[in-house]
């Protein structure tokens, strides 16, 4: 039996280019619903935004999904049935959910995909269920477009979800 404290669904996939990256956007796009949280974190210019490109590409939403970093949060319209894309830039946010609440997020939270980039320490709060994606590079080689991207599903939403099909 695993421990209460290891994390329910994990998956470590290695990107070679932006392109692959957007792809990958647009594989998970495929599994996401109205109510999801995705945490994204990595160091700047790690593909944080080109991976949220392509979950907006996925979901079918409008407008160009670019980082909200001065806006702070963008929210993109469905352009089918499909739920609306919450996507938020906590950078410039010190605190936690307080400093955040302004955003609302906890009422958009139930019919959206909210997508928190920066948002470790920040947006935990919202839910149990989260999927937590770290994007890291190559140790040392800021020009290398090749990423390790780590998901991890978190709550009883992630647990019978299959990760590894991200990988394909």
């Amino acid at each position: 039996m695993e421990a209460p404290h290891n994390p329910a669904n994990r998956v470590r996939i290695i990107i070679n280019s932006p392109e692959q990256m957007g792809e990958l956007g647009q594989r998970l796009a495929k599994i996401l619903r109205a109510g999801d949280l995705v945490m994204l974190n990595g160091e700047l210019g790690a593909g944080k935004t080109t991976l949220t490109r392509g979950l907006g590409a996925g979901l079918g939403v409008r407008g160009a999904v670019t980082s909200p970093t001065f806006v702070i949060a963008r929210v993109h319209p469905s352009l089918g049935d499909g739920p609306p894309l919450v996507h938020v830039d906590a950078y410039r946010l010190g605190g936690g959910l307080d400093e955040m609440e302004d955003l609302d997020l906890d009422v958009s939270l139930p019919e959206s995909v909210i997508v928190v980039e920066w948002g470790e320490g920040k947006v935990e709060e919202l839910t149990d269920d989260r999927l937590h994606v770290v994007i890291h590079r190559e140790e040392g080689d800021t020009s290398s477009d090749v990423r390790t991207v780590t998901l991890t599903g978190l709550g009883e939403r992630w647990a019978g979800v299959d990760l590894e099909a991200l990988a394909a």
